[in-house]
């Protein structure tokens, strides 16, 4: 279902966060957003092996990428939250590497190929701060897939933790050192290799240890400094190198 005409850019809101942008660029980034569609929670986005058609930027809501293994298990790659590029995986593939879902009712703006090569070639500027978020993206997934084999399961959901805080926390400025988690535990644990039983013996363990607190699907971080430690978590998303990039002409 198409929703009304947007006049601005979260995906350049985003990107602003990390360099200042010229009124053509955030004009040439809104343009990827000119076509929006309401997806339900729960609503198939792509899946895997499918005819890559089109790229994303989510604009409302939440979505994941994830594979189904050999078991029949479930591994969620990558959440996804408003002012992210869905899909850059896929622009180097014709078939999609990877399936993506809607975790809440979310708003994703459409748009093929075609219209990022326009786009990184007239703002090379764009290009080299996608480049760089890319990299950033890949080395925090490698943080989480070396986790996976060698750390516990309690520093895995901490470090989990941190790195929803920390991407939420980049363009929302109103968070403090609480978030809406929207995640289900189930979610949690097939994201960090963990069941949900004890992704849920986990958090209870964290919360009587005072290091967080729960309300309404709310989470709050009352210790990160003790969370970061527990987690061998390094924040991915700040003190980024950004001298290299041109500045505005």
């Amino acid at each position: 279902m198409k929703v009304l005409l947007v006049a601005t850019s979260c995906f350049a809101d985003k990107l602003a966060k990390h360099v200042p942008l010229s009124d053509a660029e955030k004009g040439a980034l809104a343009k990827l957003e000119e076509n929006p569609r309401k997806v339900k929670r729960g609503g198939m986005i792509q899946r895997v092996n499918d005819t890559i058609t089109e790229l994303f930027v989510l604009r409302e809501g939440r979505v994941m990428s994830f594979v189904i293994l050999p078991d029949g298990s479930r591994q969620i790659l990558r959440v996804y939250f408003p002012g992210d590029f869905i899909g850059s995986a896929s622009t180097i593939y014709s078939k999609a590497p990877e399936s993506l879902i809607a975790l809440t009712d979310s708003v994703i703006c459409p748009f093929d190929k075609n219209a990022l090569r326009r786009l990184l070639e007239e703002f090379p500027r764009v290009a080299a701060l996608l480049f760089l978020l890319s990299n950033a993206e890949r080395v925090s997934l490698t943080d989480r897939l070396a986790s996976l084999g060698r750390t516990s399961a309690k520093a895995r959901v901490a470090a989990f933790l941190l790195d929803i805080f920390d991407r939420l926390r980049i363009t929302d400025d109103g968070i403090v050192d609480s978030f809406d988690l929207k995640l289900t535990q189930e979610e949690i644990g097939d994201a960090i290799g963990l069941t949900s039983v004890h992704v849920n013996r986990m958090i209870r363990q964290m919360e009587q240890e005072g290091l967080i607190s729960r309300s309404n699907g709310r989470i709050t971080l009352l210790d990160m400094a003790r969370l970061e430690e527990i987690g061998h978590y390094t924040n991915r998303h700040k003190d980024m190198d950004l001298d290299w990039i041109p500045g505005l002409s």
